[in-house]
C-alpha cells in the first residue's frame, strides 16, 4: 500500500493507493480549515478536489460516504445526481470540521445508475448508497425492506444475498432504543436468505447516525460482487480475542476476506472493546479500550495474513466527544500514515465508549482467480 497526501485548493486528502492491475484508491478529505463555517463553500472545495484527485489518478469514484455535522441542514446544498453511490450520514467530524468526505475510487470500464442508489459495473459488482425510497417507518420494519430490497437487486443479477453481499452499514437514529429493531428485522431476513449461525453472517456495522429525513429510522448501504465463486470468500473470527457475534444475538461476521487473482480484501466489521466470553473489556476508561479494540482488528487482520500496513481506511466512533483528542493521540502515534477519520456516533451497546471499522487490500497471486 502506498500512503501519501494531496493538497488540492483548501483539501487535504489522505490517500492509501493500491497499484496492481486495476488500481484502486482509499481516500479522505477534509478541508484545510475545520473552522471553515461556509458549508457551501466547503462542499464546492472539496468535490473539486474529488475530481481533480480521479483525473489525476485515472480512476473513478464508486463510493462516497459525506460526513456532516448536521445533515438536514447541510445535505440540500450537494447535487441532486452524483457520479456514483453515495451515502450522506449525520455523524459529526471531531475535528470540528462540518463535512469530511470517504471516497473509494477504482478503475472501471463501466459503472452506472440503476436507480434507488444502486450502482452496478459490469463485472457484476453492486454499491448501494442512500435510498431514499423505503417506505417502512419503524426500525424493524425498515431494515426488513432494506434488505428485502438488497436481495432483490442481487438476484436481478444473478446472485443470492448469502452468496455475493460482502459489507453492510446499518445507521440508526438513537441508537440505543432503535438498535433492538435493526437486530431483529435483519435475524429475521437472514434467516430466510439461508444465514445462520451454522452457516456464515455479512461483515457489518450497526452505529448511531442520522440522515436527512427526520423521520427515517435507519439508512443502510452495502456491497455485494455477483461475480465471486463461494471458495474466494472465507470468515475471519478471531476466536482467542472474541466471540462469536450470535451469541449476544446479533448477525454479522467479524471480518470477511476476499480473494481475487491479485488481491485479497478485507472487511473488518465495527469492532469494539470486547473479549471472548462477549464481555466489555476496561468499563469507562477509553484508553484501554481503545487499545483493546485495536488488538482485537489486529487479531483479525492477522487471520486473513493481513498486516496493518495495508489497511485501506480507519472509520472511528466515539460516544463521548471528549475523547476525542485522547484517540486522536494513539492513532495517530501508531499509524501515522492510515486515513482516518474520527467522529461523534454511539456505538450499539452502551459501556462501549469506541469503536472502528476498517478494511485492507493485500497482494496475492491466485491464478485460479479472475484478476480484481
Amino acid at each position: 500500500m502506498r500512503y501519501y497526501t494531496l493538497d488540492i485548493s483548501n483539501v487535504i486528502a489522505r490517500v492509501a493507493h493500491f497499484d496492481n492491475n486495476r488500481e484502486e484508491a482509499y481516500i479522505i478529505l477534509h478541508h484545510r480549515d475545520p473552522r471553515n463555517t461556509d458549508i457551501r463553500r466547503l462542499l464546492e472545495d472539496i468535490g473539486a478536489a474529488t475530481g481533480v484527485i480521479a483525473e489525476r489518478l485515472n480512476m473513478k469514484p464508486v463510493f462516497k460516504r459525506f460526513l456532516m455535522s448536521d445533515v438536514t441542514n447541510q445535505s440540500s446544498l450537494l447535487p441532486e445526481h452524483d457520479d456514483c453511490a453515495r451515502s450522506v450520514i449525520q455523524q459529526p467530524p471531531l475535528d470540528g470540521s462540518k463535512v469530511v468526505l470517504m471516497v473509494i475510487m477504482q478503475q472501471h470500464s463501466s459503472f452506472k445508475d440503476n436507480g434507488d442508489g444502486v450502482w452496478v459495473d459490469d463485472l457484476g459488482r453492486i454499491w448501494i448508497g442512500d435510498n431514499e425510497n423505503i417506505t417502512s417507518s419503524y426500525s424493524l420494519s425498515m431494515t426488513m425492506e432494506y434488505l428485502e430490497t438488497m436481495s432483490r437487486d442481487i438476484a436481478a443479477r444473478g446472485g443470492r444475498m448469502a452468496d455475493h453481499c460482502l459489507r453492510t452499514w446499518f445507521y440508526v437514529r438513537d441508537v440505543d432504543n432503535n438498535y433492538a429493531g435493526v437486530v431483529k428485522g435483519r435475524n429475521e431476513v437472514f434467516a430466510r436468505e439461508g444465514l445462520t449461525a451454522e452457516t456464515h453472517y455479512i461483515a457489518s456495522t450497526g452505529i448511531a447516525g442520522q440522515s436527512a429525513d427526520p423521520s427515517r429510522i435507519v439508512a443502510f448501504n452495502a456491497f455485494a460482487d455477483t461475480g465471486l465463486r463461494p471458495e474466494q470468500i472465507r470468515y475471519l473470527y478471531g476466536r482467542s480475542h472474541l466471540n462469536p457475534t450470535y451469541e449476544y444475538g446479533v448477525a454479522f461476521e467479524r471480518g470477511t476476506a476476499v480473494d481475487y487473482g491479485d488481491r485479497r480484501h478485507i472487511y473488518i466489521s465495527g469492532t469494539a472493546s470486547i473479549n471472548n466470553r462477549g464481555e466489555i473489556v476496561a468499563p469507562g476508561d477509553i484508553v484501554a479500550q481503545t487499545e483493546r479494540m485495536l488488538e482485537n482488528i489486529g487479531v483479525l487482520l492477522a487471520e486473513g495474513e493481513c498486516a496493518w500496513d495495508e489497511v485501506t481506511n480507519m472509520i472511528i466512533y466515539l460516544r463521548d466527544m471528549a475523547d476525542y483528542h485522547t484517540v486522536e493521540r494513539i492513532v495517530s502515534q501508531r499509524f501515522p500514515d492510515v486515513p482516518h477519520v474520527i467522529l461523534l456516533a454511539p456505538v450499539c451497546r452502551p459501556g462501549w465508549l469506541i469503536e472502528t471499522e476498517c478494511m485492507a487490500v493485500k497482494r496475492i497471486d491466485r491464478p485460479e482467480y479472475a484478476p480484481f
